[in-house]
């Protein structure tokens, strides 16, 4: 598992990277592309993702509390029981809770 807390990766090219159970808590990830990367079980408490490509990325049981994806891009992106908090900040009109995320 890769351990990339608080790590600087805005506006990185992360498409189809496998990062499954990787510790990005706190992470600058703005502007990055994860499309379709594997982020099952990841640490992303905390994590900077503005304007982040999430497209068909697996988040199932990500860790999202206190997490920033603000005009993110989570278009057919699985969040099966990924975790957030009332911290957590979505992009306009997304409803993690039908997308199958569970608040904590």
């Amino acid at each position: 598992m890769a351990n990339l807390s608080k790590a600087n990766l805005s506006g990185a090219n992360l498409s189809m990277a496998n990062l499954s159970g990787a510790n990005l808590s706190g992470a600058g990830l703005s502007e990055a592309d994860l499309s379709g990367a594997d982020l099952i079980g990841a640490h992303l408490s905390e994590a900077n993702l503005i304007k982040a490509n999430l497209s068909g990325a697996y988040l199932i049981k990500a860790d999202l509390s206190m997490a920033n994806l603000s005009g993110a891009d989570l278009y057919e992106a699985n969040l099966s029981g990924a975790l957030y908090s009332d911290a957590t900040k979505w992009p306009d009109h997304f409803d993690p809770d039908a997308a199958g995320a569970i608040e904590v």
